[in-house]
């Protein structure tokens, strides 16, 4: 298996994708293989083809093509400045691509405006790699949850329940609805901001990095977190992170990037055992119990 941005694994050998984790996994064993830009349209929560993005003269995302099947948890790997963080903010909406499109639900994102844009952007939501800069220290849990139900000032009276639900889903009290973010250590406030981005119930998660700010027994426990909503949760994650052995928990698909292009994409097992790609192979020569692992 080996893919490029030129000629993604869908353009030369199309696989029908099902919905949900279980069924994509399933369809896709069934014919041998399976990857993250396989299946229709229709079935992805997001498809991006003939992605460019530029910071002035610098190319940073060069016909990036990929997709992130519905019910499933894409991992995107690559080294520092390979354009990881880019591509998450780039559908999220955040930069703006030179050219490529985004589809969301059908439709292109990048050429959405006004009105139309703002709804969809609710279906495309951003977990940075810092939860506590993007909490507002004046705004307790529930004022922060409830804005994001409704950004027209809802009161977190009105949605209590709703609010209570969320907390409890990311194995929260309730009680943290009322407790402002400075009370919270940094593992807690990262499922407060995971806990935001489910309530919208959206297409897409973008996860950025969310892991790697923490101590290392943090991270095991959101690692545990996220294990436990596969398979339970309909929004689709792209699972942005350097730590390959992370990926390998969490992820059913692995994309990764090398200087701005995807340079090999696919089942996550398939790729871990048998990288087609130089620099995958080097990637995974750093994970412990990868094939190709070494100390040197």
């Amino acid at each position: 298996m080996k893919t490029n941005a030129q000629t993604p694994p869908a353009a030369r050998d199309p696989q029908p994708a099902a919905p949900g984790r279980r069924a994509a996994h399933t369809a896709g064993t069934a014919a041998g293989r399976t990857d993250a830009a396989a299946g229709p349209a229709a079935l992805q929560a997001v498809s991006v083809t003939g992605l460019n993005v530029r910071f002035g003269a610098a190319h940073v995302l060069k016909d990036v093509t990929m997709a992130v099947p519905a019910g499933t948890v894409v991992g995107l790997v690559g080294e520092s400045g390979s354009g990881k963080s880019t591509l998450g903010k780039t559908l999220v909406g955040i930069n703006k691509p030179v050219s490529g499109e985004v589809l969301i639900g059908g439709e292109d994102f990048t050429r959405l405006r006004g009105k139309r844009r703002q709804q969809m952007r609710r279906e495309v939501q951003y977990i940075p790699q810092d939860p506590y800069s993007s909490l507002s220290p004046r705004r307790t849990t529930g004022q922060t949850l409830a804005e994001a139900l409704d950004p027209n000032g809802a009161n977190p009276i009105q949605h209590r329940q709703v609010i209570a639900a969320a907390l409890e889903r990311v194995k929260l009290d309730p009680s943290a609805a009322d407790k402002y973010p400075h009370e919270f250590s940094g593992g807690q406030r990262q499922r407060i901001a995971i806990a935001r981005a489910l309530m919208l119930e959206p297409k897409l998660i973008i996860a950025d990095e969310i892991t790697s700010a923490l101590d290392v027994s943090v991270q095991a426990d959101i690692i545990k977190l996220l294990q436990g909503m596969r398979g339970t949760v309909d929004s689709a994650m792209l699972f942005i992170s350097h730590n390959l052995a992370v990926v390998q928990q969490v992820c059913d698909y692995v994309i990764v990037m090398y200087q701005g292009r995807i340079v090999e994409q696919g089942p996550i097992d398939t790729v871990y055992r048998n990288p087609q790609h130089n620099y995958t192979a080097k990637l995974l020569s750093s994970v412990p119990g990868s094939p190709g692992f070494t100390l040197n």
